[in-house]
């Protein structure tokens, strides 16, 4: 990207996406398109919206967690076999998290390509090395034009008719998040809206957001996210949401009591979590390199701040009034990757995923430690 092409930081409050003026919010700001809804009086509201009035309302977040997806992916296999997942009203991803919450939003008639998402790809299949002179004088140790192309074929023009007809017809949202690297806050898409826009550009953006979403600072090239500010084009640098958050819901500043009051929502709604790691740090023997020590670093900053944000949901699920449920990868399972993404670990990992989908009751009420 040339240096001109980059986003000014006096313009960067008010940059939009060309043609899709709503497409995204500030992560740690209350939105203002809620606060524009929350003004509407209640009777056109309900006449905008039918299909998440007066009924009950189930959320998912799906956190990050690279190859440890699988996990989640089984569970919703899982989750459907046992007959008790419900149609969710709110979807959100983070990285990994991403790339599952779109299936999990458009529902079980999907769980079949979730599967061969996370268990049938592996490291060759999705990224390569650069050689250690390129790697040193460009933005990422890894090319990631496999992940870029596996992304094209999930993702198509169906899914995103798919997500704009749930949004236009029942009112459902799928929100992802990626960290504008520029400002470093993150930054919560709102991939009904863009899908239901009828821009040309909506899928090709849909796709950049996703890969965004997953891409790792420093193992995978950040990416470069077109923008206006009166009539101008810029470019931002997006990468990996986790960097921001690894896992969210709605921004605190948000008090979900008043959105259950305008929708005149049945019962408390209930919160889902599937965090797609284990509680526990596991050992590993890193090899003395760049490219493990930095991965091995930013995965322990990853855990930790998970942690963290779980702990947050969970403090606004009750200020609020939702039921709390995390779901997350036992502390026992011991199984090592043998490469960044193993097919092998990572079957293990979505069969094991989708044994505690099945399971009687496999949810925790309170996150570790409460």
């Amino acid at each position: 990207m040339a240096k001109d092409r980059a986003l000014p930081k006096e313009l960067c409050a008010r940059a939009t996406i060309p043609g899709i003026e709503d497409a995204r919010v500030w992560g740690d700001e209350y939105p203002s398109h809620l606060k524009a809804q929350l003004e509407i009086p209640k009777e056109e509201l309900h006449t905008r919206i039918p299909g998440i009035v007066g009924v009950e309302h189930n959320y998912l977040a799906i956190s990050g967690g690279g190859a440890n997806g699988a996990f989640g992916a089984g569970f919703l296999a899982g989750w459907t076999e046992k007959g008790s997942r419900p149609e969710f009203t709110l979807v959100t991803g983070i990285s990994t998290g991403a790339l599952t919450a779109p299936y999990a939003l458009l529902g079980s008639a999907y769980d079949h390509k979730l599967e061969e998402i996370f268990t049938r790809y592996s490291t060759e299949d999705l990224v390569r090395r650069r050689t250690p002179f390129s790697a040193v004088t460009s933005s990422a140790m890894l090319v990631t034009r496999g992940l870029e192309d596996a992304i094209a074929r999930a993702f198509d023009q169906s899914m995103l008719e798919a997500i704009a007809a749930e949004w236009m017809n029942k009112g459902r949202s799928l929100t992802i998040g990626t960290t504008n690297l520029y400002a470093l806050r993150p930054v919560l898409w709102r991939v009904q809206h863009i899908a239901a826009s009828g821009h040309p550009n909506a899928l090709e953006l849909v796709r950049k957001i996703l890969l965004a979403s997953a891409s790792i600072p420093i193992a995978f090239p950040p990416v470069h996210i077109e923008v206006e500010v009166d009539g101008e084009r810029y470019e931002e640098m997006h990468v990996d949401g986790g960097a921001s958050a690894q896992v969210f819901l709605y921004p605190t500043a948000v008090d979900w009591r008043q959105v259950m009051e305008k929708l005149d929502v049945k019962g408390k709604p209930n919160v889902y979590i599937i965090r797609n790691s284990r509680m526990e740090p596991s050992w590993d023997l890193v090899k003395p390199r760049l490219l493990p020590i930095a991965l091995r670093t930013v995965s322990s900053l990853i855990r930790t701040q998970g942690i963290g944000d779980m702990y947050r949901v969970y403090l606004s699920a009750q200020r609020d009034g939702l039921n709390f449920h995390l779901v997350n990868i036992p502390d026992d399972f011991e199984l090592q990757p043998r490469e960044q993404f193993d097919p092998v670990y990572m079957r293990e990992l979505y069969q094991l995923g989708r044994n505690l989908g099945r399971s009687d009751d496999p949810w925790q009420r309170v996150p570790p430690g409460f």
